[in-house]
Order: C-alpha cells, then sequence, then structure tokens
C-alpha cells in the first residue's frame, strides 16, 4: 500500500512537499524520482509521482485524482483536558477514526495547570493529528481547536449533541436518529476521569445536550470517546 503524504497545495498538476516529511521522504525511505506515492491537499487525494527529491524538498507531478469515499457524518470530539501522554493517544485514534473537529474542555475535574498547559500543547496535537492522518489515509486533516472551559463547550453547535454519562443514561445507540446523511453534524462531550460534577450535567441539559451511556462498565475517559465515536460513525454507514 502506497504511503499518503500532505502537501499545500497542488497547482498546475505539480505540488512541493518540505519540512519534517520531506526530510523522511528523502532520508529514511531514501524517495527518489519516479517512485510513485499518495498526495492530498486536504481536499481531493491524487496519485503522485516524484519528479525530484533532494534534502528537504519533494516535488510530485500528479499523475490523477483517487477516488475517495466521503466520511458517513461530521463528528466533533469535546474531550475534557486529562494527563497530555492520554490525551495525545486520544488525538491520535480519533483521527484514525475519522473525526471532523476536536474541541478540548477544561471541566471541574480536570487537572489543576492542564487547561493553561493546553495552550502550549495545540500544535502538538496538530502534528500528532497530521502522523495520524497519513498513517489512516485520510484525505481531510481533522480541525485541533484551542482548548475553551467548559461553558464555551456547551455552545458548540451540531444537529445531534450527545453528553457521555454513566450507565443510568439511555444508550447511545438507541436515540440515534432515523434518516442520517453524511451532512449531519454530531458533537460528542466526554468527561474526565473523575467524572461530571451535578452543575455540570444540569448546565449540559439546559443546553440542549442529550445524555447518553456505553454500557455499564465505567471506561477511561479516552476509551469512552472512542467508544463513542465508532458507535457513531458506524450507525451512519448503515
Amino acid at each position: 500500500m502506497r504511503r499518503r503524504f500532505f502537501v499545500d497545495r497542488v497547482h498546475g498538476g505539480m505540488a512541493e512537499l518540505a519540512g519534517d516529511d520531506a526530510r523522511h521522504l528523502t532520508r529514511v525511505l531514501r524517495a527518489e524520482a519516479g517512485q510513485h506515492y499518495e498526495i492530498s491537499d486536504n481536499q481531493t487525494a491524487y496519485l503522485a509521482e516524484i519528479a525530484e527529491a533532494r534534502g528537504g524538498r519533494v516535488v510530485f507531478r500528479v499523475i490523477q485524482p483517487l477516488d475517495s469515499p466521503p466520511a458517513p457524518v461530521r463528528i466533533t470530539l469535546c474531550p475534557a483536558l486529562i494527563k497530555f501522554d492520554r490525551f495525545e493517544w486520544m488525538v491520535e485514534k480519533a483521527t484514525e477514526l475519522g473525526v471532523e473537529r476536536i474541541l478540548p474542555v477544561e471541566t471541574t475535574r480536570s487537572e489543576k495547570g492542564l487547561f493553561e498547559a493546553a495552550r502550549k500543547r495545540t500544535e502538538r496535537w496538530v502534528r500528532i493529528a497530521r502522523e495520524s492522518s497519513q498513517q489512516s489515509r485520510r484525505v481531510r486533516l481533522p480541525e485541533i481547536l484551542p482548548p475553551v472551559r467548559f461553558d464555551r463547550g456547551l455552545e458548540e453547535a451540531a444537529d445531534y449533541r450527545y453528553f457521555l454519562e454513566e450507565s443510568q443514561a439511555p444508550p447511545l445507540l438507541h436515540v440515534l436518529p432515523p434518516g442520517r446523511t453524511a451532512s449531519d453534524r454530531v458533537a460528542l462531550l466526554a468527561g474526565p476521569e473523575g467524572g461530571w460534577t451535578d452543575a455540570e450535567r444540569q448546565a449540559a441539559q439546559r443546553a440542549g445536550w442529550l445524555a447518553v451511556s456505553l454500557g455499564p462498565q465505567v471506561l477511561r475517559a479516552e476509551t469512552a470517546s472512542m467508544a463513542a465515536i465508532a458507535v457513531v460513525t458506524n450507525a451512519w454507514m448503515t
């Protein structure tokens, strides 16, 4: 299977790759003129041939566009801020599962100091999402948004908004709407390890979020997010 790389743009049938990805191609993969790779300009994926490869610069010549099925649904994941090693894992896996946007949210039980520190981490999360997008052969990169406070997170607009709760809430799979289309926007609000406070539950309910559960087990924050994404994505594929 050919590797895929993201380029800034395709113009006149040509595209250029620079920076770390270009150095990886030339120094690690030993890329040479004439080799074929896949590229994406964040709108369309293409089969392309290397026209030039040297140092930190690779130039591609487009051969043809590639068929790329659209995402079955447009998901925004709104995860509570958790320890950064696990949050980075979440960004990587959510990207693989096809989310469109990730909006980190500070909650009452998010660890102290994470919100301020997270502002400096956004660039790293963008880089992780880019690498994961290339590995999973996405056509478009997910948007990684700056972290927000809980009340701002509740303002996130979507056609369907689900608040991941504990087992007393109805199962997510049972409340998904009929007549689903690929243009539907779904927002998933996932809590921290310590769970939601009563005040947060009430605020989410007042803001119109529907509380849902993922079963009787107690899930880690990052596990709950991945499970919810998988449930929603597969429901929209059927």
